[in-house]
């Protein structure tokens, strides 16, 4: 039976111009021929579970999903009835409401800040990089910040409202150089101690909770890379929060992943090892949740940044694994890995995209006049 399913893998990955203990830097090299049927039965999550297991590798495990997702050879994978089950429950549930919504905090964010800090840049930001001109990691992240500081107009006096505010990177930047008074939202305890160091002095303060239960009426809002958590039953929610949180002639503006297609479930992979719950929204998933509540004022495309943003990051933490290491076993080296690199993969392969969205609630009087 193993030798069927390496034949039908071998056939499968050759679409994509790939092969079995090939000679490119992107061919795999199979130790364990378990991997083949695990592979073609569980898809994502067996493919990711038997590289942490060490059943393969590759040399360039990018380059090998670019490829994969490229070729969209993952339609062709049919997953076993225990995935589709838990696929399906996705759709029923919601696996992100306020009871669920401090999981991510606790299984992700807080896996340790030793790990965050040895692998982000100076400033701790835990989202795509604005590569325009930029050489380094530390740069690219500073000009997303100013991107997205005058992309809402900050002055001044401003109080800006940050859901998702990680380790406060956005409120720093914005109280330092635009002199804003920033209220960070999150649900991870390790972001709250850590981000009230690096914010000390500053007028940026940290609340540990769901976007759900904030009062209060704010200039601006910012969200970076949140609402990837938030789950389509709960979109119209967050945009209604977010309304309700802005000033008539305030901007709210949204970075967020997005998928290419409308989907209700998770990747089963990334759900059980990484972001538990995790759900990327699609324009239309977006475009419904925010309707008759906010207009539309610029949509700013730029996931090509994001390659380039995680492959720095593997190489921070590639290069730092000695400081980690005692922390962290071999098994999560390469789950991380794998993290990394296929994503990286994925935006390569342009399956991902990253989106900046500007909104208001009653329009821009003379029209919003397009930062970049």
């Amino acid at each position: 039976m193993s030798k069927k399913h390496q034949e039908l893998m071998e056939e499968i990955l050759a679409l994509a111009g790939l092969a079995i203990k090939g000679t490119t830097p992107w061919d795999i090299q199979v130790h364990d021929p378990r991997f083949y049927r695990r592979a073609l039965t569980e898809a994502e999550l067996g493919l990711g579970e038997s590289y942490m297991d060490g059943w393969w590798d590759v040399d360039q495990l990018d380059e090998f999903i670019y490829r994969i997702l490229r070729a969209r050879l993952d339609e062709k994978i049919r997953r076993s009835w225990h995935i589709l089950l838990k696929l399906a429950s996705a759709r029923l549930f919601n696996l992100q409401s306020r009871r669920r919504a401090f999981i991510i905090g606790e299984r992700h964010y807080d896996l340790g800040n030793d790990l965050f800090l040895n692998m982000l840049d100076k400033r701790m930001n835990y989202s795509c990089a604005y590569w325009e001109s930029a050489a380094t990691l530390d740069e690219a992240q500073e000009k997303k910040l100013d991107l997205i500081c005058r992309k809402i107009h900050l002055e001044p006096g401003i109080r800006v409202l940050d859901l998702g505010c990680g380790w406060g990177a956005f409120g720093k930047y914005a109280a330092e150089r635009y002199g804003a008074t920033v209220v960070g939202l999150t649900v991870s305890k390790q972001q709250v101690e850590l981000g009230k160091k690096l914010c000390e002095g500053l007028p940026v303060e940290f609340r540990l909770m769901d976007y759900r239960d904030i009062d209060g009426v704010f200039d601006r809002i910012v969200s970076v890379g949140m609402i990837e958590h938030v789950g389509c039953k709960n979109y119209r929610t967050y945009f209604e929060v977010a309304n309700r949180c802005l000033t008539d002639n305030g901007l709210f503006l949204l970075h967020t992943i997005g998928e290419i297609r409308s989907t209700a479930t998770v990747n089963p992979w990334t759900h059980k090892y990484i972001f538990p719950n995790g759900m990327l929204p699609s324009i239309a998933q977006l475009g419904k949740a925010m309707e008759g509540l906010f207009v539309m004022e610029d949509w700013h495309s730029f996931g090509q940044y994001y390659d380039t943003t995680l492959m720095a990051w593997y190489r921070n933490v590639t290069s730092n694994w000695g400081k980690l290491k005692d922390t962290y076993d071999d098994r999560f080296y390469r789950m991380w890995k794998f993290f990394l690199l296929s994503s990286a993969g994925s935006f390569r392969a342009r399956r991902d995209q990253l989106w900046q969205i500007v909104l208001s609630k009653k329009g821009i009087a003379g029209g919003y006049q397009a930062v970049r």
